[in-house]
Order: structure tokens, then sequence, then C-alpha cells
């Protein structure tokens, strides 16, 4: 008959000491499984904050890295955001510059146009004056014989070798006989006034012709210094005395 074998049981001793100088020994006494399961849980503790040390050290430099890149974009387009501020405030000044010189530009033409303006003005006026009959209707030295009241006339006798002219700008309307005077010459002055000159000279006109004031209608001659000379305003007749340039 075969006799069992005991197994023999391990224990382990671990002896805790001071370094007093009355400091006693102690003995703690652990079983074999207990310390292989200290040793284990040990390994374990290190092993995990090794790891964790090695994680967070990756993390760590994984963070730095991405930083540092991020760094270096931000900066990158910090550069360009700055070319571009020094580009746009480059073309600021030169929009100033531009706009400046455009003012300037603007005055300049504004006070020419002005002037222009004034100009015009001034024309016109001046046309607008020479379209109104307040000419002397002959040259030289003439004298006022009579004013009529029917249709009002202003009958002149004039000097010979002068002439009967145009008291206004406007445009001859009618060339013809005239019962009393021999002829008759009408000149539309297109503003309402119309001037009607009666002679027994030959006209020097003939109907279209524009005429300026002192343009030449009749010359004067001994046989017909006497000159029949009304004015209508918008069809009625009026005394030409009133609208007549005596000094002229």
């Amino acid at each position: 008959m075969r006799t069992k074998k005991h197994k023999r049981k391990t224990n382990h001793v671990v002896i805790v000491t001071s370094d007093a100088v009355d400091g006693r020994a102690r003995h703690l006494r652990l079983k074999h499984w207990v310390l292989q399961f200290l040793v284990v849980v040990s390994c374990v503790a290190i092993g995990f904050v090794a790891g964790l040390v090695m994680y967070v050290g990756q993390c760590r430099s994984q963070i730095w890295g991405n930083a540092s890149r991020r760094i270096e974009e931000v900066r990158a387009e910090n550069e360009e955001l700055q070319e571009a501020l020094s580009a746009a405030e480059s073309e600021k000044l030169d929009m100033q510059s531009e706009i400046i010189a455009l003012g300037s530009k603007i005055d300049l033409l504004s006070d020419t146009v002005n002037q222009k303006t004034e100009e015009v003005n001034a024309l016109k006026e001046t046309i607008e004056q020479q379209s109104i009959p307040s000419y002397f209707p002959l040259t030289g030295s003439a004298s006022i014989v009579e004013i009529t009241d029917e249709e009002p006339t202003c009958i002149l006798n004039g000097t010979e070798g002068t002439a009967v002219v145009a008291t206004a700008t406007g445009v001859v309307t009618e060339v013809g006989e005239d019962t009393e005077y021999g002829n008759r010459v009408v000149v539309d002055h297109g503003n309402g006034y119309v001037t009607i000159y009666r002679n027994k000279g030959d006209c020097m006109v003939k109907v279209g012709d524009t005429v300026v004031p002192k343009s030449a209608l009749f010359y004067i001659s001994s046989g017909n210094t006497r000159l029949g000379y009304q004015i209508q305003q918008e069809g009625e007749y009026i005394n030409p005395v009133q609208m007549m340039d005596i000094s002229g």
C-alpha cells in the first residue's frame, strides 16, 4: 500500500525592523499565495502607473506638437493678414490721392461749368435783348416828324446817304408794296414783337432773310428820306417811341 506524501506548506515571513535603539523586530508571516497575490498586484500597479506615465507623455507630446503646428499656422495667417492689411492701407492711400485729384478736377470742372453757364446766360440775355426792337431805325442824323394815333406810326425824316435799319434781330416775313410809302418790310423777332418799315427806297432784303440790329433795309436818297415805323406786340400796335433808343 502506497503511502501518501504530504505537500509541505511554505510560509514566508516578513520582518519589519526599526532603526530606533530600542526598536524591536516584528515578524509578519504571509502565506505563499498571499505573497504571490501581492507581487502580482504590485506588478500590475507598477505596469499601470508606467503605462499611464507613458500615455500621458505621449498625449503631452502630441498636444504640444499640435499646439506648435497651430501656433505656426496662426503665425503664418497673421503674417498674411498683416501683408493684406499693408496692401489695403497702401490701396487706401492711393484711393485717397485719386479722390483728392478727382475732387480738384471736379472743382475745376465746376468752376468751368459755372463760368460757361454765366457766359451762356449772358449770351442768352444779349440775344434776347437784341430781339427786342429798341434800336433807332435810321443811321446818321434823323428827326421825328410825327406820331400818329391810329395804329401808332412814328414818321421820321432821315438824311441822304444813310440807311433804314432793323431795330432788332429777327426774320423778314414780308417784302411788298405800300400804298402810301411805296415799299414795306415786315420783320418778326420771334418773341411777340413785329416791326414794320415803310419807305419809297428799294428793299435790300427778301423774305426769309435773317437780320440783326442795324442791318440795312433801305438806303436813303433824296427821294426817300421819309420813313414810317411801327411796332406790334402780341398782334397789337404800340407806340414805337416807348421802345426806341433815341440815343442810338
